[in-house]
């Protein structure tokens, strides 16, 4: 079945339920929350919801650790409330996708505690045991969060399996059961209605049958350390890098994930019009005959140099000419576990033109934009007081390695945590309104995160909408901007040749010849136009271009589209 043309010219919001809207006013967002936006998103422009997880869990990870795969959390509401939701974005023209985990539980799910109650019991094999070697760990294998990958179970004397924390153990998909099951949890879904499903980290599902040692020597904590310390190849994320992909061979992406990918795709094909988004970067997961991911994400746009128009452009070219035909990547610079884009971006000195550019490189490259609640009224990182405000045990796992094992004082651990490994700072509560608690809640009610003082500085909804020169209305013009035009939509995608600091490529569809350009810095650019230019579809600045031909004056930061 082809990718439902929906996709292709949609415009995704991911949200994140927990910080969105607080619709009965406890502190922490809910589906009600996200149901009373509605408007808002259409408003915006916003096509599809890709919703965080929302299904009961102990929260160790945030809703990443999943206790019941077909509810919802009692913080959220019911499924009542997701029935509703799903109605009533339908009524609006709005997709939903839901992110779900496949590769691992809570350990407090109902399966995991029967595998450790009962070791001869139809629930052990849901989970992926083996006994120690000689007193030590079944392997060598570790952690994608740091530590070995391997968590004694005092009462058998096993130890399970867990590629992220210990409180996240791995299901078995090797066990028939546990495929029907979680078969079993999609359908339950799609019969409700849900349009299509992003799957969190899926090349992690199988791991190497026999567990041989990886036998590299570099620590994956090491690894993240180096990566934010500039050590490693900046061009591309430390997941993408060759010593990385050495050291999980055996637990990543393993042939067998292509198998299983086969029959989700076919599982939800068997629903009209529905997709598969991957958390994936390896481009062989679409398939050979287009037959596993509909879409996945084009995460080498990110680079940590920033908007490095030659970074990019290399990145770029690697891709799409490795991408099969059939492809349909998923642009985006912000999500639920990195920085905010707004900060990442920021050089201290040009913070809104270089957040506004990522903005429109998310928009008008080839396949559908994917944007984070908030991006478009620029929130940015927020920065804890002090360690006992740290909500996410990733950034306190890395605390105390910094502070145990590499004998960093507190404030150096500290400042090192909250820039680089603690994602509480892009999940503090959506900023809508001047008011207390940014309106996300009434004031005198205690937030699950601060809410981001910035914005008493108009980093708010409800200002930025009277503002026509706003963030808000910027990032509303762009979508705008691409919807209206065939070529930006659906339309091929040729990179120029690297002119850095200008980044620049065509868009073309059956109807529509497009130039889009990007001066990635600071300074006024002479750009030399490979075709005359005939019509000017957008210009970021409100410098008027007077003579359109071949040589075009760009001045800093400037995004400028023309029909050739």
């Amino acid at each position: 079945m082809k990718l439902a043309p929906w996709w292709k010219n949609a415009v995704c919001y991911q949200i994140y339920p927990r910080s969105y809207a607080d619709f009965n006013q406890d502190g922490i967002g809910d589906i009600q929350g996200i149901i009373h936006k509605l408007d808002y998103l259409k408003w915006l422009g916003i096509t599809v919801l890709w919703i965080s997880p929302f299904y009961p869990s102990p929260n160790f990870d945030w809703g990443y650790d999943i206790s019941d795969f077909t509810n919802v959390d009692p913080d959220y509401g019911t499924l009542a409330d997701i029935d509703l939701l799903i109605e009533e974005a339908h009524k609006r023209d709005i997709r939903i996708l839901f992110d779900i985990v496949l590769n691992h539980t809570s350990n407090q799910h109902p399966w995991f505690l029967s595998a450790v109650n009962d070791p001869d019991g139809p629930y052990r094999d849901f989970y992926v045991w083996q006994k120690g070697k000689q007193g030590e760990l079944p392997n060598d294998w570790e952690s994608i969060f740091g530590g070995p990958a391997w968590e004694l179970e005092p009462n058998s004397g096993e130890y399970y399996y867990h590629c992220f924390f210990k409180e996240q153990p791995d299901l078995n998909w090797r066990n028939p059961k546990v495929k029907q099951a979680m078969f079993d949890v999609l359908r339950f879904w799609l019969d409700r209605g849900v349009d299509g499903f992003r799957l969190d980290a899926i090349g992690t599902i199988y791991e190497a049958e026999n567990f041989p040692n990886c036998e590299v020597d570099i620590s994956l904590e090491e690894m993240f350390l180096d990566t934010y310390r500039g050590k490693n190849d900046q061009d591309k994320s430390l997941f993408n890098s060759s010593i990385y992909n050495k050291k999980t061979r055996f637990q990543n992406n393993l042939p067998e994930v292509h198998d299983l990918i086969k029959e989700i795709r076919g599982l939800v094909d068997d629903y009209e019009d529905r997709i598969l988004l991957g958390e994936i970067e390896d481009v062989e997961f679409y398939g050979k005959e287009a037959n596993e991911l509909h879409s996945m994400f084009n995460f080498p746009l990110i680079v940590r140099t920033g908007l490095d128009a030659k970074t990019i452009h290399k990145n770029l070219s690697e891709r799409y000419k490795a991408l099969p035909a059939w492809a349909w990547e998923c642009n985006t610079v912000g999500n639920h576990d990195r920085a905010r884009s707004f900060s990442f971006y920021s050089d201290g000195k040009d913070n809104q033109k270089r957040a506004r550019m990522a903005l429109a490189l998310v928009a008008f490259l080839r396949g559908t934009p994917v944007f984070y609640n908030g991006e478009e009224i620029g929130m940015k990182n927020y920065q804890p007081a002090g360690i006992t405000d740290i909500k996410d045990r990733l950034g306190i796992f890395f605390y105390d390695l910094l502070r145990k094992k590499r004998g960093l004082d507190h404030k150096s651990a500290f400042d090192f945590v909250v820039n680089e490994m603690c994602r509480d700072y892009c999940r503090t509560p959506m900023q809508w309104e001047n008011a207390p608690n940014a309106g996300f809640s009434p004031e005198g009610v205690e937030t699950w995160l601060p809410v981001n003082k910035d914005y008493e500085q108009g980093v708010n909804v409800s200002d930025q909408k009277e503002d026509p020169t706003s963030m808000l209305n910027y990032f509303r013009e762009l979508i705008q901007i691409r919807q209206a035009n065939p070529a930006l939509m659906d339309g091929d995608i040729e990179l120029l040749e690297d002119k850095a600091p200008v980044f620049a490529f065509t868009r073309r569809s059956e109807d529509q010849h497009l130039m889009v350009v990007f001066n990635m810095s600071g300074e006024t650019v002479l750009w030399h136009s490979p075709d005359k230019p005939e019509l000017i579809i957008y210009s970021s600045t409100d410098e008027k271009i007077n003579n359109l031909n071949e040589e075009i004056t760009l001045l800093p930061y400037q995004i400028l589209i023309y029909e050739v």
